[in-house]
């Protein structure tokens, strides 16, 4: 399993460390050894044939560049150091940012990919080639089929997502925003049965967006020709984004809360609930499409602004 580290020019004690560390070719013999194996100080100095105090100085100095781990452990003899590899690979960033730039880094996410669902039908999912267990069955929901789900459909409830964080180390987050083609579910179709679709970010609510009906009137542009033409084709593009000011959807204010507030903190998950509440005006279900279904070619994208 690959273990990289990445650095840039604003971690200049570690870059220093590492260089120090590379600069020894016994060090970096060192470094092969411990490629193929764990090995003591005492098993390092005979394979190098150098003395067990110079193979422990070198050993220490590839510890504290953070390149090996060793870790002391009982042996016949009293307690040994054994040494393993640490990092696969290093890569630095010697590009100096300007802090003043922004950039976007994205996130696709299959609509089948959720973690937690709860359901209620009429409910059920379905890829290009026709649904995935049974209509109406929460049971199917949890088929490992779920993941090539193309389009998911509920009367209630929500699904939730685990995003990964990929916001660079050192960089200042501005917004964050998910985009996703959906629209409200009614059996069949029905084009003027509203439903309020509440998304929820690492559970701070973020907006309510209105969807004005389940589509079905005429054919979704990637909708596959095995879909029936009675049934929903197609949804809205629907953007929601929370900022340093407040929350918006399709660039519409809608709430207070920030993007500082959502708690979003590096090497955790992301969570992302998209569904009804259970006290809205128009409980009228959601319906989410993937790339191979309705008007748009995605699935549920995530943007980090930093």
């Amino acid at each position: 399993m690959a273990k990289p580290l990445s650095l840039d020019l604003s971690d200049t004690q570690e870059i220093c460390s590492i260089g120090k560390a590379l600069s020894s070719p016994v060090r970096l013999d060192i470094l092969k050894l411990l490629y193929l194996e764990s090995l003591s100080i005492v098993e390092i100095s005979e394979k190098l044939c150098i003395a067990p105090s110079s193979a422990a100085l070198h050993v220490k100095i590839l510890e504290m560049a953070g390149l090996i781990n060793a870790e002391v452990q009982p042996g016949t003899r009293g307690a040994v150091k054994l040494c393993s590899r640490k990092r696969d690979t290093i890569n630095i960033d010697l590009m100096d940012v300007a802090q003043n730039v922004h950039d976007i880094v994205t996130v696709d996410m299959p609509i089948g990919a959720y973690s937690v669902c709860e359901g209620r039908p009429t409910c059920g999912i379905a890829n290009e080639n026709g649904a995935i267990g049974n209509e109406d069955s929460l049971t199917s929901f949890y088929l490992p089929e779920r993941f090539g789900a193309q389009i998911l459909w509920s009367s209630g409830g929500y699904v939730e997502y685990l995003f990964p964080n990929k916001l660079p180390k050192g960089r200042a987050l501005q917004s964050i925003s998910f985009t996703v083609e959906i629209c409200s579910e009614a059996a069949n179709y029905r084009e003027d049965w509203k439903s309020e679709i509440t998304l929820w970010v690492n559970g701070i609510e973020c907006g309510t967006f209105l969807s004005p009906g389940d589509f079905g009137a005429r054919r979704g542009r990637y909708t596959p020709k095995i879909w029936a033409s009675g049934a929903t084709q197609y949804g809205l593009l629907t953007c929601w984004s929370v900022r340093q000011d407040g929350c918006y959807i399709n660039d519409k204010r809608v709430g207070d809360a920030t993007v500082e507030e959502l708690g979003i903190k590096p090497d955790k998950a992301i969570v992302l609930r998209i569904g009804n509440k259970e006290d809205a005006s128009y409980v009228g279900g959601f319906k989410l499409f993937g790339k191979r279904f309705g008007d748009y070619p995605q699935d549920l994208v995530m943007s980090l602004e930093f």
